[in-house]
């Protein structure tokens, strides 16, 4: 009995779809409990990856086994970032009002939180390979993917750190700014995607849809900034050091 059982069980477990399904089931049980409590903490991607931890620990599953079974979800993060153009279309007029700021904006807020990140990390220690993993950090998981590779990171360690990104920027993200008495939405929508790229642009969508558009704007330029010139900052930097 106890051997059939176990068979079952490893017939269910290596199963294709069972670590898809074990994913999305984890994400739906953290959204439904952030729509009944709308509290940060409970954001359904914090929630989630909580909750993947223990159970692949657990069940004993190595990463790459993981990475390999949810390969379908990874490609659709390219889709769902480019749908985040739709608010972009809807608030166009606005936007143009504001070009050279948001401008402006992106080019100084994408250097600072380049340049902070690596001086602290470099304050604590951290070799060269773990700075270029850490410097996309603060753009969407497909784009820091791709240029920590190309400058010499780690391309799966920067996703884990733009995963921290984006869960504690709508975490606390909300709270600071309260604190900093921003209430312009283009200024609001603004920090969240820049500071917390597609999770931060969902949690400016709940706010309205002028802050959705504006950070889905600054995720967006951010991103396309990053690829372009962080590799060519880095070459720069390492044949000047």
């Amino acid at each position: 009995m106890i051997g059939n059982l176990h068979g079952a069980w490893q017939a269910v477990a290596g199963h294709p779809l069972f670590l898809l399904g074990l994913t999305l089931g984890a994400y739906q049980l953290g959204l439904a409990l952030y729509e009944r409590t709308r509290m940060a903490v409970f954001h359904p991607v914090l929630v989630s990856v909580a909750i993947l931890v223990v159970l692949l620990s657990l069940l004993g599953f190595e990463y790459a086994v993981y990475r390999e079974a949810v390969w379908p979800l990874v490609i659709l993060l390219g889709p769902a970032t480019v749908a985040l153009a739709v608010p972009l279309y809807l608030n166009l007029r606005r936007i143009r009002l504001y070009f050279w700021p948001v401008v402006l904006t992106i080019l100084l807020g994408g250097l600072f939180a380049t340049v902070i990140t690596l001086l602290i990390a470099w304050a604590l220690g951290a070799d060269l390979m773990m700075l270029m993993t850490l410097a996309p950090k603060s753009v969407t998981s497909p784009i820091a993917m791709l240029v920590a590779e190309q400058i010499g990171g780690i391309p799966e360690l920067a996703a884990v750190f733009v995963m921290f990104t984006g869960v504690l920027g709508p975490l606390f993200g909300p709270w600071l700014l309260r604190k900093c008495k921003i209430t312009e939405p283009a200024a609001w929508g603004m920090a969240m995607g820049m500071t917390a790229h597609a999770v931060g642009t969902s949690r400016a969508i709940e706010e309205g849809e002028e802050q959705g558009a504006f950070s889905a704007l600054a995720m967006s330029l951010l991103g396309a900034a990053t690829a372009l010139l962080l590799p060519l900052g880095v070459t720069l930097w390492l044949a000047l050091a």
